[in-house]
């Protein structure tokens, strides 16, 4: 079996659970596996695979979740245990989609989908002990959306997908996580600082394949990013930013500058 070949079968599983097994077999498998970079994929059938549930609506229209209650708190991990899920497609839909990249970028963003497989049942696993499952609660398409957009230009999917859409997780998790001490619920604080060290790792590896991409190209990377964000339609990220997980994951003082203006 080809190891990008076997990227694009894991990512047509529906199940979340098999798909997550899925994705750490293939990371810990990965050194039995041929890979072709110059290999040429088509998928078989629509991406990528879901279960029937979670159903999928609008962002605006997934209310807001409040963690002081049992169910509030339920219904704000499962829409992070929902991002996790989307984190592990997009990890595998870069492996399988984008040829003709040097090994180690296969290599990283199978580390990608491992970790965000680990991060997602950690999340069910906590999810259950409230009483619910992954599936149980709405959920909206944001992530995959930017995934179509930049289906056809590797650049703009690692400057979109990894660097502006998973890097909100470095702003957004330390309120979050401060949230949810007031409330009490110590073991979603823990799995959510085990996401956000993970998480520098996999927008420090989006920082580093913008950068080859850009300087391959002979593009300012800088310079590029605001007219990518405009032309692929990528929202606008708001303060406040997380400075030092921002620096850690490989943002220069010029660019955490520019999302500051």
């Amino acid at each position: 079996m080809e190891l990008r070949t076997r990227a694009l079968q894991v990512l047509q599983i529906p199940d979340p659970y098999e798909k997550a097994a899925a994705a750490r077999a293939l990371f810990d498998g990965r050194p039995t596996l041929a890979l072709d970079p110059a290999l040429m994929l088509q998928p078989g059938t629509e991406l990528p695979g879901r279960p029937a549930r979670p159903q999928l609506m609008s962002v605006l229209q997934v209310p807001s979740r409040s963690p002081f209650t049992t169910e509030g708190r339920a219904a704000l991990l499962h829409a992070i245990a929902h991002i996790e899920f989307n984190a592990i497609n997009l990890a595998l839909d870069a492996v399988w989609r984008f040829p003709g990249m040097p090994e180690a970028f296969y290599t990283d963003w199978l580390q990608v989908a491992a970790e965000e497989a680990f991060h997602f049942s950690l999340l069910d696993e906590h999810l259950r002990t409230l009483g619910k499952q992954y599936g149980d609660y709405d959920a909206h398409d944001g992530l995959w959306s930017m995934a179509r957009r930049t289906e056809g230009d590797v650049l703009a999917r690692m400057a979109l997908v990894p660097r502006t859409l998973e890097a909100r997780g470095l702003d957004a998790t330390p309120p979050l996580q401060a949230k949810l001490a007031r409330a009490g619920d110590h073991r979603a604080v823990e799995i959510l600082g085990i996401i956000l060290r993970d998480e520098v790792g996999h927008v420090l590896i989006g920082n580093r394949w913008y950068r080859h991409l850009c300087k391959a190209r002979g593009l300012d990377p800088v310079a590029l990013y605001p007219t990518l964000v405009e032309r692929f339609e990528a929202p606008r990220l708001r303060p406040p930013f997380n400075v030092q997980a921002r620096t850690a994951a490989g943002f220069s003082p010029e660019e955490i500058a520019y999302l500051s203006s």
